[in-house]
This record gives C-alpha cells, structure tokens and sequence, in this order.
C-alpha cells in the first residue's frame, strides 16, 4: 500500500491571492496590476515563475496567457526557470566585449562550474550575458544582484565570488 500523495501545491496561493487583491484599488486596470502580480508570484515560486503560475495569475487578473507571457518574457526581472540566490550579469555590449567580457564569461563559467543560464548545485549563483548595463568607461563590468562591479579581471571576479554568500 502506498503513502497518501500530498496535494498538489497551487499555481498561485490563497494569500498571494488576497495579497494581488489588496493591491487592485491601487492600479487603473488588470494590466497595470500585472508586473506587481507576477512579482507576488515570481516570490511564492522560489524566484521563478512556472507557466501554471504565469496562467493562473493571468486567469486571476483575467487576461490572457499571451498577455501575461508578453510581459514576462520583456522583463529581465522576471524568470521562466530557476535562477541562483545571487543573479551575475555580465554586459558584453561593444564597449565590454573590447575590454574582455568574454574572459569574464569564462571565468564565471570555470569558477562556479555551470554554463551561463545555469544554477548552481548549490543554488547560490547563476549567470548571463546581458546586452548592455550602461557603464561603458568602467567596462569590462557585470551586475551581482543590484550592484555594479566594474573595471572587471578574472582576479577580481574570483575575488567577487569568494564574497557571495
């Protein structure tokens, strides 16, 4: 005989539920509640958002999956698959790209293990390139969660990564 099954965990919890209504009197229209809905959800969901989350707030909100995907896919913030604790992007625009991102790139590759757009085993990290961060005379540079580092080595990388909890 086997175990009874939990339930399955909801796209979208009763309290992130309640939580999205109590922010609706504050916004003009559903869309405008988007971008706050999904960071309810993106939070209740470890960081990411699952498409039966994006639907389920979508169908909350009464708009469309393509809506809702529209918006999620535009938006950096927002992620379709799981990211690490401490999110590295690295810009590798022209100015960057000349003063070695690439290096960076690889560093980050060889120093945590994965490939860009992977997690850690130990879900601490994960990392992409990201098409510019607007810090060209400090190039190159990346972003490790909000802030910036700039004026990047290989060296100072590892250095940047030994600090992240």
């Amino acid at each position: 005989m086997s175990e009874p099954q939990a339930a399955p965990r909801p796209a979208l919890s009763e309290d992130a539920k309640r939580r999205i209504d109590a922010l609706r009197r504050l916004y003009p229209t559903a869309r405008a509640l988007l971008l706050p809905a999904l960071h309810i959800a993106q939070r209740e969901n470890g960081g990411w958002l699952p498409e039966a989350a994006m639907i389920a707030v979508g169908a909350h909100l009464g708009l469309a999956p393509s809506e809702v995907m529209g918006v999620v896919t535009f938006y950096d913030l927002f992620h379709q698959k799981p990211v690490g604790r401490h999110r590295i992007r690295v810009c590798t625009n022209l100015s960057c790209a000349l003063r070695g991102s690439g290096e960076i790139m690889e560093t980050l590759g060889r120093e945590l293990g994965v490939g860009e757009d992977e997690v850690t085993p130990d879900g601490r990290c994960s990392y992409v390139h990201f098409e510019c961060l607007g810090s060209c005379d400090t190039a190159p540079m990346m972003m490790v969660d909000d802030d910036y580092q700039e004026n990047l080595t290989p060296a100072k990388v590892r250095d940047i990564l030994k600090g992240l909890g």
